[in-house]
Formats: C-alpha cells, sequence, structure tokens
C-alpha cells in the first residue's frame, strides 16, 4: 500500500480516536481498499468498526438494504445509491461515522452520462445531514488514469472526506 495513504489513514484515524468515533465503509469500486489502508495501521481496531464490501447490487441490497428500485431509477453509480449505503452502513453498523463510494473504475463500462472515472462519496454521520460529493477522475491531456490510479484516487479522495468529517478544524 502507498505509504501517502497508509500516513492519510493514521491521521484520519488518530481524528477519530480523539473524537471517540467508531467508522465504517461501504465500498463498491474501491472494492476493500479503503477498508485495507485504514486496518494498515497498527491500532486501527480502536476506531474502524467494520466495512462492507458491496461490489453487486445485489449486495448494496442484501447487505445494506439499498433499494432496488432506487438502483433501478438512478444506478449502482450514483449520489442517490452512495447516500442510501452510507445510511445502510450506519444502520447496521455500530459506527458514528461511515463512508461510503460507489463508481465506475474502467477500463470498461462508462458511458457518455457515466464516463470512466466518475465516482460518488457519501458521508454520514449520526444525527447530521448526509454529505455527498462527486468526483470525475479525468488524467491530464496526454494521459490515460488506469483503474488502478482510479481506485487510488478515490481511496485518497475517501480518507480526505473521514478526516474533515471527524477533524473539520483540520482542512485536511
Amino acid at each position: 500500500m502507498r505509504d501517502e495513504l497508509v500516513l492519510l489513514a493514521q491521521r484520519t484515524l488518530d481524528a477519530c480516536l480523539a473524537r471517540k468515533l467508531k467508522i465504517a465503509t461501504a465500498e463498491s469500486c474501491t472494492g476493500g481498499l479503503l477498508a485495507g489502508a485504514l486496518t494498515e495501521n497498527a491500532g486501527a481496531s480502536n476506531v474502524f468498526e467494520r466495512g462492507f464490501v458491496t461490489y453487486s447490487n445485489e449486495a448494496k441490497q442484501d447487505m445494506l438494504g439499498v433499494p432496488a428500485q432506487l438502483i433501478a431509477a438512478h444506478g449502482a453509480v450514483s449520489a442517490e445509491v452512495a447516500e442510501a449505503m452510507a445510511l445502510g452502513a450506519l444502520a447496521k453498523s455500530r459506527a458514528q461515522l461511515v463512508l461510503s463510494v460507489t463508481g465506475i473504475a474502467g477500463p470498461d463500462g462508462g458511458t457518455a452520462e457515466k464516463p470512466v472515472g466518475l465516482v460518488h462519496f457519501a458521508v454520514a454521520q449520526d444525527e447530521r445531514p448526509v454529505l455527498l460529493v462527486r468526483k470525475h477522475f479525468v488524467a491530464p491531456p496526454g494521459k490515460v488514469f488506469s483503474r488502478v490510479e482510479i481506485r487510488r484516487l478515490a481511496v485518497l479522495t475517501g480518507l480526505h472526506l473521514l478526516l474533515e468529517a471527524a477533524a473539520p478544524q483540520l482542512r485536511a
């Protein structure tokens, strides 16, 4: 795992520990990499409560309670599904802070409306509105982001969002 991700994960864990927050993740396109970055650090068990890897639509429905009708109406890669994933993980865990991520890492699967590199994030916390973030990771001219790079950028963004939610004064 890249040092940058592990160090950011440690900062996130430290901020959550200071606020006595337990965190959970609900991941689709990152396939558990967020949970992996967090648990790469010793002492993660003091903060990281659980991770849900819900790569398929059925897993999103079975594990997180995402309604099939929501997926049918908006697609698995949508703000609506990211929000439902985060709220489902919050309800089905003992965490007070949850991050969900769903997107298209490629190289296939993109469309004009939902291109490769599109990722939706949702941050859910007890008694707070859900924060929805949409990112489209696009390589600079002359470059093409690989699947690995899109997933890495999604994990990096997710860790920044968790850190910001846990310690807003730090401005990750």
